[in-house]
């Protein structure tokens, strides 16, 4: 069922012990939404956790620790279109117990038993700032940084097409209230570990382009994370790479792994919707950044994704 603020807040206040389920390898959006949350919830009474199936990237531990142990009677996804983007363990766990959804993506397939969807949101944390205000609940400066975090980084640090007026008045917003946005940017933006830059030349030497310049693709494999001393929790900010080479419409990050698949990462400049694209590869996302999984090896990767490119941009 969807539902609006009013009818989001109220099930959060009916309801105790809540968990907060974020997807797996989690970004700043994701984290954001369920540390900011967690902490909007603690403030108004409730006992509440967040958890993940991954481990938190070291570049956001400063937005909060996950929880291992808890007993929950109220569960709620955080900007989760699909139960398979919890992660092997999380879904197995909860697909079909999440009873509150809070996303942004408009290929959520509304898989709980309520579901507050904006897709409008440049960011998920977009409308969980709303909920905390719904709530009655006096921003502080945790949940600030909670929320900075989640609209810089999914507008890559406001710069994407994403961004709204409504956008900018909420990071202003978390400023005001204590948000530190020049450190957030800084590390989000403008720190590279020694082991992601060595990461970052191995993709780069990989680019190629196809369809007459129109799609370049990136392939990161298990032997370049070896070679690099780098991991996938040090890999997102690569997905951006291969969109910003000129004529290319559509940025393709394929990232092999451990059981010899693909995960998929798709940019894009208006008007192309890459998450069409993805969509059918059974993936999904927005207009300008997508995702799905391809089957390998990397050759028969390529290929499936050149080939649902090609269809699309050929009907444009």
């Amino acid at each position: 069922m969807i539902i609006d603020l009013n009818r989001a807040a109220e099930l959060l206040k009916d309801n105790d012990n809540i968990l907060i389920l974020v997807h797996g390898n989690p970004d700043g959006d994701t984290l954001g939404c369920g540390f900011a949350l967690k902490a909007a919830l603690t403030e108004i009474g409730k006992n509440a956790a967040v958890r993940c199936s991954d481990k938190i990237p070291p570049k956001y531990s400063y937005l909060g620790e996950l929880d291992e142990d808890f007993d929950e009677d109220f569960v709620v996804a955080v900007d989760v279109a699909d139960p398979k983007l919890l992660g092997k363990e999380l879904e197995t766990a909860y697909a079909g117990k999440i009873q509150l959804c809070i996303d942004h993506h408009s290929s959520n397939l509304k898989y709980a038993d309520y579901t507050l969807l904006d897709s409008n949101a440049a960011a998920a944390c977009e409308i969980i700032l709303e909920i905390i205000k719904t709530l009655g609940v006096q921003i502080n400066s945790k949940m600030a940084n909670c929320i900075y975090t989640g609209l810089c980084t999914d507008t890559g640090c406001f710069k994407y097409s994403n961004v709204t007026p409504r956008t900018m008045r909420m990071a202003a917003d978390m400023i005001e209230a204590g948000a530190e946005n020049a450190k957030i940017n800084t590390v989000m933006f403008d720190t590279k570990t020694r082991t992601y830059a060595k990461l970052e030349k191995l993709a780069l030497d990989s680019m190629k382009l196809y369809l007459d310049g129109r799609c370049a693709v990136i392939t990161i494999t298990q032997d370049m994370y070896s070679e690099s001393g780098s991991n996938e929790t040090e890999v997102d900010a690569i997905a951006a790479l291969p969109r910003q080479i000129e004529g290319v419409l559509v940025g393709v990050t394929m990232r092999e792994k451990e059981d010899g698949d693909f995960k998929v990462s798709m940019r894009s400049h208006e008007p192309v919707d890459v998450s069409e694209i993805c969509a059918s590869m059974g993936g999904g996302g927005h207009r300008c950044a997508g995702g799905c999984k391809v089957a390998g090896p990397a050759d028969k990767a390529a290929q499936t994704v050149l080939m649902n490119v090609e269809k699309y941009l050929d009907r444009q």
